[in-house]
């Protein structure tokens, strides 16, 4: 019997091993909660591109919109732990949306779900109207000290990353701007470009035609970096420290991922980005590259959570 129970456990032994290493023995789901088309579908298409040979299944995009990005996260976390499904986690549902009195989630976005690796920054930039009375972050600073409340700047709604970005600038500058709120990004760019609306923070790639083609001007960067695109464009910190904007996406999976399974996804997606032809395509559609750790995807959350936290208090937001 003693001979018998002594194989049992050599045999489990081996077994759970073996279990981990079969990580992806099926197709991977990878979730996105945006429409096609936009930012968050088209990161999601390049890594699914990018990982496939490198996991040797096929990585299936789907899209499943609504609520911000929360079916989608609430799919995940409601999948299981083999690391088969993934969504692509953004900045706003993890650090944004937990904080945002009247916002009620649906799933933990802490216990519930895992993160595995941030992936890309989107480039923060303030953008103007071309008859914009300032061409630079110090004559808006000034010109909005001295005519409070005059200057305006545009959101894709009440709660949203543009919104808080203007926010947090109003804050560290100590100046008065009046937001105007819009159903989506593009009824704001057209009255930006016509002189309706003063200004925006928002996401480089959703600017980039109105930039190229003269509709709008870019004054600074509200990123930790210049992109490439616009080398010579400043940094908004530069003039106004502390105002560094970090819209980050990356990859989440289920709750409590087995520990092989979570680096081999983390191998994979240091793998991705290692690859010319990735960094060239996300160059091209104003992203920047930064795969870390799972450690550090959480230290990034944590302190983003803490940061929009404190915004969204201090200028007693709450969702529409």
């Amino acid at each position: 019997m003693r001979r018998m129970l002594l194989a049992l456990l050599v045999a489990s032994a081996l077994i759970v091993p073996a279990r981990a290493q079969e990580f992806p023995s099926r197709d991977i789901r990878f979730i996105c909660g945006f429409a096609p088309g936009g930012t968050c579908d088209l990161l999601s298409r390049l890594l699914a591109d990018a990982l496939s040979p490198i996991f040797g299944q096929r990585v299936i995009v789907e899209n499943r919109t609504g609520a911000s990005g929360m079916i989608a996260a609430d799919v995940v976390a409601k999948s299981g732990s083999d690391g088969h499904t993934v969504y692509l986690a953004t900045m706003a549902l993890h650090t944004i949306l937990p904080e945002m009195p009247g916002v009620r989630m649906p799933f933990d976005v802490v216990a519930d779900v895992t993160p595995i690796a941030n992936v890309a920054n989107v480039y923060n930039i303030l953008i103007a109207s071309p008859q914009a009375p300032f061409s630079t972050i110090h004559e808006l600073i000034a010109h909005a000290r001295a005519n409070p409340g005059k200057l305006t700047y545009a959101s894709a709604g009440n709660g949203t990353s543009q919104h808080l970005s203007g926010e947090l600038f109003k804050k560290l500058a100590g100046v008065e701007l009046l937001h105007v709120p819009y159903r989506g990004g593009a009824p704001a760019l057209v009255d930006i470009a016509a002189g309706r609306t003063d200004m925006m923070f928002g996401n480089m790639p959703e600017f980039l035609g109105q930039i190229r083609g003269g509709g709008v001007r870019a004054i600074a960067f509200g990123a930790p970096a210049v992109s490439p695109l616009f080398p010579e464009l400043p940094l908004i910190s530069r003039d106004l420290p502390g105002f560094t904007i970090r819209n980050w996406f990356g990859v989440a999976g289920g709750p409590n991922l087995p520990p092989a399974v979570l680096a081999r996804w983390s191998a994979a997606l240091r793998t991705v980005a290692a690859q010319p032809d990735f960094q060239r395509r996300m160059t091209e559609n104003g992203m920047e590259i930064i795969v870390g750790s799972p450690e550090e995807f959480r230290a990034t959350i944590a302190a983003d959570r803490k940061l929009w936290g404190d915004v969204i208090r201090a200028a007693a937001i709450k969702a529409d």
